[in-house]
């Protein structure tokens, strides 16, 4: 875990998500968030800690979309989720782990989870100089 100010590191995660980042293959730089929840709580978690919860997002049309956000030190930390229409109803967070030690594990357990991820915290950690 690394020593570094909220606003910094938020403003270096924003910068670098991309399509590649993205799970969502309608990603467009005007949605910048969109499909960046679980890459983004694992860069989050590399470097203030803390825990990585799971809501169900629950469109205005009835849509439903996991959705992942983090828990530091009683704070939630949420950076994308205004990928979502202002009316989405979220559940309560909750560990996500089916069968792993943690959400942090079941995330990465997927491969192509796991390269999104590796390609955000290398830009990430460029963009902070690390």
């Amino acid at each position: 875990m690394y020593a570094i100010e909220h606003t910094t590191l938020i403003d270096a995660i924003q910068d670098t998500w991309s399509y590649e980042t993205s799970n969502n293959t309608e990603w467009r730089s005007e949605n910048p968030s969109l499909g960046q929840c679980a890459v983004t709580a694992c860069v989050v978690q590399d470097y203030l800690g803390g825990e990585i919860y799971n809501s169900v997002a629950t469109f205005p049309e009835g849509k439903i979309e996991s959705h992942y956000f983090n828990v530091v030190e009683g704070e939630i930390i949420d950076l994308t989720k205004q990928q979502f229409p202002e009316e989405t109803i979220f559940s309560e967070g909750e560990a996500k782990t089916k069968g792993h030690n943690s959400t942090r594990e079941y995330c990465l357990s997927f491969e192509t989870t796991r390269k999104r991820y590796e390609i955000l915290k290398a830009r990430v950690a460029n963009r902070l100089n690390q």
